[in-house]
């Protein structure tokens, strides 16, 4: 997979975030999906879990923006770890480093695994 293509599946993550529908966002995740959140200490380990997430994050109408990108494709796996930023309805902002690790089920790119912390106050 190209770079041009693993920044597209972020853009449909982004995407998703933008409909305000917190199950559009969860439908990206494989069924036994991970989600290690930027703004919750609970780590959720299904869809439902998931969904519940974005729920709260998408009320606040984010948009997502990579400010780096580290890409590795190994075929089955391909993951893209680096530094977003959010900037919310409000005005406010977060940075956080990421990681996305994606696999294809079904023909379909899905996030397998997706670690968002927020950046340290410098």
């Amino acid at each position: 997979m190209n770079k041009n293509e693993v920044l597209s599946l972020f853009e449909e993550w982004n995407n998703a975030l933008k409909t305000g529908d917190a199950e559009n966002v969860a439908n990206l995740y494989a069924p036994d999906a991970i989600l290690l959140p930027t703004m919750s200490n609970q780590i959720r380990h299904n869809h439902e879990e998931i969904k519940d997430y974005f729920v709260h994050f998408v009320a606040n109408k984010p948009v997502g923006e990579i400010l780096e990108s580290n890409i590795r494709d190994y075929g089955q796996l391909v993951i893209n770890s680096g530094i977003y930023k959010f900037t919310f309805q409000d005005g406010s902002a977060v940075k956080a480093r990421f990681t996305y690790a994606y696999i294809k089920v079904n023909d379909s790119w899905m996030i397998i695994e997706h670690h968002s912390s927020q950046m340290p106050e410098n």
